[in-house]
């Protein structure tokens, strides 16, 4: 009889109401516990609240004719008309290429120029010349993109430094490498990986500083050479990195950095420079037409978060690291 009480007492205080808690009651025990690292989440928080997931408010102006003076909600409803005017446009296919071929060349060179550059001062042993390239690959990451802009009209005049060099040297006549269509991408790409190499190599070289130096070890007694230790040993080590960082960097595949492109690309230019960021940026800002490029920012969004999802659902068939 004892047990029996004893038995449909521990099961009511497991099934019963009044043993549960409910969620709020846990969120406010893990805040008294953990009041501090909330504290300082706050500020991200409220960042992202303000303005990322605030302004997604405003992303209804895509389907309507927006008027300023009518405001969101008073702005007539047009449907997918600015959508349609988006497709049919004729820049559409050629802002659309050069989206992609940017970002495709970024994710083809300047991604594995940061892994090349971590793997290459693993291997070296001086640690005042490790720390002396790293010192100098960092430092162009922390100038604005004005002033690096700046420095590329500068050396890349007509009787700037690179066109003095290549006319003394081996006589090529003064070229207008900054109004040049087809020097662009070149342009765009070569200063990217000059500016980030160093920056993005951090993380590698913190991957690599995770791996274990047993396993160093047990491949140097089977005898396997330098080369050998980092193609079987780093490269494996590190790999779950570089999948995550790829994902996010296919997600971000149409997110093309408008801003460096805007202060190097004129009209000259257009046919290779112009992408989505600086067609939404003409037709939003100057020309005043906010639904249709809210139209083509939304585009743009759907289609990068599509490209992280698939890039998300193979890393997760092809291996065992996932963003979730």
């Amino acid at each position: 009889m004892a047990v029996i009480e004893k038995s449909n007492g521990s099961s009511a205080g497991i099934g019963g109401s009044g043993s549960r808690i409910s969620f709020g009651q846990r969120v406010r025990k893990d805040f008294a516990k953990n009041k501090l690292i909330y504290l300082m989440l706050s500020p991200a928080v409220a960042y992202f609240l303000l303005f990322h997931y605030g302004p997604m408010y405003g992303m209804q102006i895509a389907f309507k004719d927006f008027a300023i003076k009518l405001g969101i909600n008073g702005s007539p409803w047009t449907g997918f008309d600015n959508f349609v005017d988006f497709f049919s446009s004729f820049y559409f296919g050629r802002i659309l290429v050069n989206t992609i071929l940017l970002s495709l060349y970024s994710l083809i060179f300047a991604f594995p120029a940061g892994i090349v550059l971590a793997l290459l001062l693993n291997e070296v042993r001086k640690s005042w010349f490790k720390r002396t390239v790293q010192t100098i690959t960092y430092m162009p990451h922390f100038i604005s993109l004005v002033v690096v802009v700046g420095i590329m009209f500068d050396f890349l005049a007509r009787d700037g430094l690179v066109n003095n060099m290549l006319n003394s040297l081996l006589g090529i006549e003064p070229i207008a490498f900054m109004r040049e269509a087809d020097w662009f991408r070149t342009l765009y790409i070569g200063s990217g990986i000059w500016q980030n190499v160093g920056w993005s190599s951090i993380i590698f070289l913190a991957a690599i500083a995770t791996i274990d130096p047993s396993i160093y070890e047990a491949a140097r007694i089977d005898g396997a050479s330098r080369w050998k230790q980092t193609l079987h040993v780093t490269l494996p080590g590190i790999a779950p990195t570089i999948i995550i960082l790829l994902i996010l960097n296919i997600g971000q595949l149409l997110a093309v950095g408008s801003e460096k492109i805007l202060l190097m690309y004129n009209p000259i230019t257009y046919s290779t420079a112009d992408v989505i960021g600086t067609y939404t940026y003409r037709k939003g800002i100057l020309e005043t037409n906010y639904s249709y490029a809210a139209a083509v920012g939304m585009f743009n969004a759907i289609i990068s978060f599509t490209l992280l999802i698939i890039a998300n659902a193979v890393s997760r068939k092809t291996s065992e690291t996932k963003l979730w």
